[in-house]
């Protein structure tokens, strides 16, 4: 199993191996088909690409939050196009820091048992800045053989998993918002401000240096146990907008060492799904 982060130096000299498999995951929630103008115009070179929308979601059930899972017949169609095969390592990038929506890949990947994944430390920004190359064009062709996924539900915490456990103290949750979101004080996306009463808040973008890049490994093992206190990590369940930027503090957790926690999957979205949830702010 490779390490849950890589370097764009460590992917450069590994651009030739045949069963490496680059995913771009750039995406804008403002416009959904900038991610692919961008891939198109300049991306690393043999990469794929991967939308939020289409690929790592599914759109359509209700109640579930604003990027509900994607069911296995679409994940298993991007795998397929992909030629996504067990022994495949896969990179997940992105233009955010792995926030939108490398993580969310890795994740789902996890949860698919692909064991062979990374997201590439400080994203696309890294890359550039380390002088690497890029290409543009349109996705290629990587062969018609029928891959089929099929994602762990159970390893996910649901609503009602989620109230049961916070209720009985046996669960912390942690939002990963940034913190006037978090607050209440503003919301740019979702009908309803605050935050689900019990959760701490870890803004994702805490995990990273100034350059962009993830913490160590020390230095995130120490903020996140400070964090948690008493809890064990296995206890963390994560949590953000609509279940993709908490990704990025699962991913922080494990690139640190600390290994089990867990995602929301429908966030503070689908929190306020039913009005009789309670919300609180502050």
């Amino acid at each position: 199993m490779n390490e849950p982060l890589i370097s764009p130096e460590a992917l450069a000299r590994r651009l030739d191996d045949p069963n490496l498999l680059v995913v771009d995951c750039r995406f804008d929630l403002s416009d959904p088909a900038k991610g692919r103008r961008e891939y198109e115009a300049a991306h690393i070179p043999g990469a794929a690409y991967a939308n939020l929308d289409t690929d790592l979601s599914d759109l359509s059930p209700q109640g579930l939050g604003r990027h509900p899972l994607p069911d296995d017949a679409a994940l298993s169609a991007a795998f397929s196009r992909w030629n996504l095969t067990p022994e495949t390592y896969v990179v997940a990038c992105d233009d955010a820091n792995g926030a939108l929506a490398a993580a969310r890949l890795w994740w789902l990947l996890r949860l698919a048992g692909h064991k062979h994944a990374s997201v590439l430390d400080g994203g696309l920004a890294a890359w550039r800045a380390a002088g690497s190359r890029l290409e543009s064009g349109k996705e290629a062709n990587r062969g018609s053989a029928r891959i089929e996924a099929k994602l762990d539900r159970r390893e996910v915490v649901w609503t009602d998993e989620l109230d049961r456990r916070r209720h009985d103290g046996s669960i912390l949750l942690v939002d990963a918002r940034a913190a006037p979101r978090y607050r209440g004080d503003a919301e740019p996306i979702d009908k309803k401000a605050g935050h689900v009463p019990g959760a701490l808040n870890r803004p994702f973008s805490e995990n990273l240096d100034a350059n962009g890049r993830f913490k160590s490994p020390t230095h995130l093992r120490g903020e996140f146990y400070a964090l948690i206190g008493a809890f064990q990590p296995w206890q963390v369940v994560h949590m953000c907008g609509s279940g993709v930027t908490a990704c990025h503090n699962l991913l922080a957790m494990e690139a640190a060492g600390m290994q089990g926690s867990r995602v929301f999957a429908p966030s503070w979205s689908g929190w306020i799904g039913d009005a009789s949830r309670a919300v609180a702010t502050g």
